[in-house]
């Protein structure tokens, strides 16, 4: 039921924000400043936390799905709460971020990514990327395989935001209950009270998270780690060291 009501709010905002007037836009940017300004700037180019006209987040949403979950479930492991928005301010400002992603490539027409040119963000020293990426990425990633070419694939500023910020991917999760029964299967939804689990017969199951022993297995869990874990300039060496994957 859970699933099912999460699925409704998304679709309602997408039939909300799918051809946005300026009052929407204008509601949004309002409800932006109040509530997440302190994070991200008020015109969501980041401060504390990311530029989200630059998040793969942002630029992948296409009628709210993406942005609306984050809104709704946060990212606790990046620090940001979750907020309790209903479904038209979420979707005011899905419209809202729509719209600054629209003004900044407007902007920048012409010229890609003019603001983060290569020149301005290859910075970092490449041996020093590469031995970073030999001891924190290369269990996940090679340059000769998944990583191949990657640097002619993306613009500059793409790709740092990809290493830094992946798309969030499906999580797997084992559901163990005190009888010792075991469900594996995608995790659809979690919180602190509820879990929920398409199991491999396609089936959606959910439990009380006190009833039950719960492990996920998150692929984009050492990128989140990583985040508190680079140094210096090891962001900097990292993206240095993808860039020679043409």
């Amino acid at each position: 039921m859970m699933r099912l009501a999460a699925l409704a709010i998304s679709s309602a905002i997408a039939a909300l924000a799918q051809t946005p007037d300026a009052a929407t836009i204008e509601r949004g940017r309002m409800q932006f400043q109040q509530s997440c300004a302190f994070c991200h700037g008020a015109d969501a180019t980041g401060a504390e936390g990311p530029n989200l006209i630059l998040s793969a987040v942002v630029r992948h949403d296409q009628k709210g799905e993406l942005i609306s979950e984050v809104i709704r479930e946060g990212r606790p492991n990046k620090g940001m709460p979750a907020f309790p928005f209903n479904t038209e301010r979420t979707a005011d400002i899905t419209a809202f971020l729509h719209a600054r992603v629209k003004e900044s490539d407007r902007r920048s027409a012409g010229e890609p990514g003019s603001g983060y040119s290569l020149g301005k963000l290859n910075t970092g020293n490449v041996e020093a990327g590469r031995s970073f990426f030999a001891g924190h990425c290369a269990s996940c990633h090679s340059p000769g395989g998944d990583l191949r070419g990657v640097a002619s694939k993306y613009e500059p500023i793409v790709l740092q935001t990809a290493f830094l910020y992946p798309r969030d991917v499906a999580k797997t999760a084992t559901v163990v209950e005190s009888s010792g029964e075991t469900t594996t299967g995608e995790l659809i939804y979690s919180d602190p009270f509820t879990v929920g689990i398409r199991g491999k017969d396609g089936w959606y199951r959910s439990w009380f998270r006190k009833d039950v022993t719960l492990h996920i297995d998150d692929p984009l869990r050492e990128h989140r780690r990583l985040l508190g874990e680079y140094r210096g300039t090891a962001m900097h060496d990292v993206f240095s060291y993808l860039e020679t994957l043409k």
